[in-house]
């Protein structure tokens, strides 16, 4: 494994699972204590639709897969916002789609794209340095957002209802929280895809979430569980010769399913 790290194609993986571990950390974070895992997933699907039209049009991918992701989050909060009785619906909705829209893009372009294959599923050996400066520009927002609004995200997710009492806009921070989760979402197609990002988004930080009293602990303690199944899933994946992105999960689902029967053993 060591000598592999001479390659620029391997520092280029390590370099976008560290910054995808950061981004998951903090976002999935919050998507875990605000019960969003199902919206993460109807944006991550989504934004398929993104990818299909950027391919017909001729344009980047990851371009496509951001403004659709972003448009997207922003009719869920929207939605969601006012009337959360009826989410699963709403987001089953966009869910379906996202996806129709993308197959039939991707059916209207000329010849087959291969491409698209890697970003259902991942391929985070094939990352370029362009996607390594769009995956730093994610990191270092979401490093940021969370810094300064950090007291507003604790109180939106913890108790909504006396945050407005407060005089705090909910419906905007709120609305912030899932664009994140679109730009969270975008940046880590390349490393897991967009079938599997939900599972890196939900299980370090819910692991993370039964060792911590504060949610900075839990964001910190997230990232670096992230980094761990990220590296370990890389380095399993180069060894055998596996799919990368269902690597890392593989190994982040065995941790899950330990800590579950480790905390029911516990009680």
């Amino acid at each position: 494994m060591l000598e592999a790290l001479s390659f620029q194609f391997m520092q280029n993986a390590l370099a976008a699972g560290l910054l995808v571990s950061i981004t998951c950390g903090i976002v999935g974070s919050l998507v875990v204590v605000n019960r969003m895992v199902f919206i993460a997933g109807g944006i991550a699907h989504g934004a398929y639709g993104g990818l299909g039209l950027a391919l017909f049009l001729g344009l980047s991918p990851l371009l496509g897969a951001l403004g659709f992701s972003i448009a997207l989050s922003v009719i869920i909060a929207f939605l969601t916002y006012i009337n959360k009785e009826r989410i699963d619906a709403v987001i089953g909705a966009i869910w379906a789609f996202g996806m129709a829209v993308g197959i039939i893009f991707a059916d209207m372009s000329s010849g087959y794209n291969t491409d698209m294959t890697s970003f259902l599923f991942g391929s985070i050996l094939s990352v370029s340095k362009s996607d390594l400066w769009f995956m730093g520009g994610v990191c270092v927002f979401i490093i940021s957002a969370a810094a300064l609004f950090y007291k507003e995200f604790l109180a939106v997710s913890f108790d909504m209802e006396f945050a407005k009492l407060q005089g705090l806009n909910t419906k905007f921070f709120y609305t912030v929280l899932i664009i994140m989760t679109a730009l969270c979402i975008v940046a880590c197609i390349r490393a897991v895809g967009l079938i599997l990002v939900v599972a890196l988004l939900s299980i370090p930080p819910y692991i993370a979430e039964k060792f911590c009293v504060k949610l900075s602990q839990m964001m910190m303690l997230s990232a670096a569980l992230s980094a761990f199944f990220t590296l370990t899933g890389l380095a399993l994946s180069y060894m055998f010769d596996l799919t990368s992105g269902a690597s890392i999960i593989l190994v982040a689902s065995l941790a899950f399913f330990l800590v579950k029967i480790y905390s029911k053993n516990r009680r």
